[in-house]
């Protein structure tokens, strides 16, 4: 009986031992699990993903930058534009006569004494209605800078500039050296604010002399007068009235040469004016269209 007792308890202390080493293998399995997922490659981190979206962005921005620059090179390479064919000359009594087959029912818009008070303040109101014109310019008028700053916004608008002489002289009362000062003097003035010489000149009071016809030619310029002209004229200095004179005279023919000044009332009545000549049929005459020296 004893005997069976001690066996029992042998073999009970034996599975014990047995069951002693099987629990301490487990957590060995398990570590070894976890050092093999350690060793599996590593999942692409944040800073990885940001860096290769800069390398392409970099790369996109350079083919962006090429293209820009392909651009601005065929910019660069394209042509200046032509000069416009002649259309119109100018004819007896300072009007304009077609050349060929154009237009014969036009009309010239011109301004005088600019830029002063209003005369950035006209080019724009011509600007927005598509009406081209010729400002003639005096140096008294561009002096200061704020002055030549005004000159240049008339011709960045595309209008033409003309030379009306430095001081507005009258030229028959002038030496030769003085007339030459007044024409020539102010196309260097001019040139330097805009960048190009004018072709067109009006003498002061219309009051031409030979040597000033010579000058002219010598520049290049086309000398011209006008046609008709009310401005100055006490009755017309208004809005209402100059447009109704400028648009309803009967001196308004074909290729028509108007004298207008840079004045508050030739201001103000300038859309009417345009808008008259228009209701009247008249095309308003491209000063790039006229034939010049």
């Amino acid at each position: 009986m004893l005997k069976r007792m001690i066996s029992g308890l042998l073999i009970l202390f034996f599975l014990a031992a047995c069951g002693g080493v099987d629990s301490q293998e487990a957590p060995e399995e398990t570590q070894q699990s976890e050092e093999t997922e350690t060793e599996q490659p590593e999942p692409e981190t944040e800073e990885t993903s940001k860096g290769e979206g800069e390398d392409t962005s970099q790369e996109e921005e350079s083919d962006e930058e090429a293209k820009d620059s392909e651009s601005a090179d065929e910019t660069s390479a394209q042509p200046e534009e032509e000069p416009k064919e002649p259309q119109y000359k100018l004819g007896a009594n300072w009007s304009f006569e077609p050349i060929a087959d154009a237009n014969p029912q036009v009309a010239l818009i011109t301004i005088d004494d600019a830029p002063d008070k209003y005369g950035v303040e006209m080019a724009k109101t011509l600007k927005e209605m598509n009406a081209p014109a010729i400002f003639f310019v005096n140096g008294h008028f561009i002096d200061t800078e704020e002055e030549k700053e005004k000159l240049k916004q008339i011709h960045e608008l595309g209008f033409a500039i003309g030379n009306h002489t430095n001081s507005h002289a009258s030229l028959p009362d002038l030496t030769e050296e003085q007339q030459k000062q007044e024409i020539v003097g102010l196309n260097d003035q001019i040139e330097k604010v805009i960048g190009e010489r004018p072709k067109f000149f009006r003498a002061p009071f219309g009051q031409n002399t030979d040597y000033s016809k010579q000058l002219a030619k010598e520049e290049g310029m086309l000398v011209m007068n006008w046609t008709y002209g009310y401005d100055w004229n006490e009755e017309y200095m208004s809005a209402d009235a100059i447009a109704d004179i400028m648009v309803n005279t009967e001196l308004l023919n074909h290729g028509a040469n108007l004298l207008m000044h840079d004045r508050e009332w030739t201001y103000n009545g300038l859309t009417q004016i345009v808008e008259g000549l228009r209701n009247k049929d008249y095309e308003l005459l491209d000063p790039a269209l006229i034939q010049t020296p």
